[in-house]
């Protein structure tokens, strides 16, 4: 026997159980009295300015999607992404990427997630990293890209968090200098 549940709007959600003789739980999150959603930033042109910030991210968000498309920067420093709890942190990192179809190549850095591990003001990004909440306020990420000024080569990365003094609220794309401006492109999130 299923249950169905009405909305004042009209539309409804039916939830049947299995038919198994087990117990099964499915703990919801609630926001602002609905269900926790797939949340979607609004996209911001990477074409100027030294960072792009994206605020006010909820306690209970447990993974974000950082995408950018077709981005660059005017110099040659790494692009980074940063996560703070009530400012940005910009030390204690542990990042690695590495630029398939070269047979040597890698790079770490510890200021950020490192979106590649090496740049230049031709370099175009296209691509998506993942943070997921580890535990204890600690983020671990992964992603590729497209390194779109040289055919046919991808970046993958990984990283960790230092753990933050509270829960994450805010995501910063930047580069490792701090001082390059970017010069093209887009860059949004979704979170859960």
């Amino acid at each position: 026997m299923g249950v169905k549940l009405l909305s004042s709007s009209g539309g409804s959600v039916e939830v049947n159980p299995p038919t198994t003789a087990s117990n099964f739980t499915q703990t919801l999150v609630p926001v602002t009295s609905t269900l926790a959603p797939l949340v979607s930033g609004t996209a911001v042109a990477s074409t100027s300015g030294t960072s792009i910030d994206f605020t006010s991210i909820p306690s209970w968000v447990k993974r974000i999607t950082v995408m950018f498309a077709g981005v660059s920067t005017n110099g040659t420093s790494i692009i980074q992404i940063q996560v703070g709890s009530g400012s940005v942190t910009t030390s204690g990192y542990y990042s690695t990427a590495s630029l398939g179809g070269v047979s040597s190549n890698g790079g770490t850095i510890t200021s950020g997630i490192a979106l590649g591990y090496t740049n230049s003001a031709a370099s175009v990004y296209t691509g998506v990293m993942v943070l997921s909440l580890l535990g204890s306020n600690t983020w671990l990420s992964s992603g590729t890209s497209t390194f779109e000024q040289a055919s046919g080569y991808g970046y993958t990365y990984a990283g960790k968090t230092p753990a933050l003094g509270g829960a994450l609220d805010r995501v910063r794309i930047t580069t490792v200098n701090g001082t390059d401006t970017f010069d093209a492109g887009s860059i949004n999130i979704l979170y859960e």
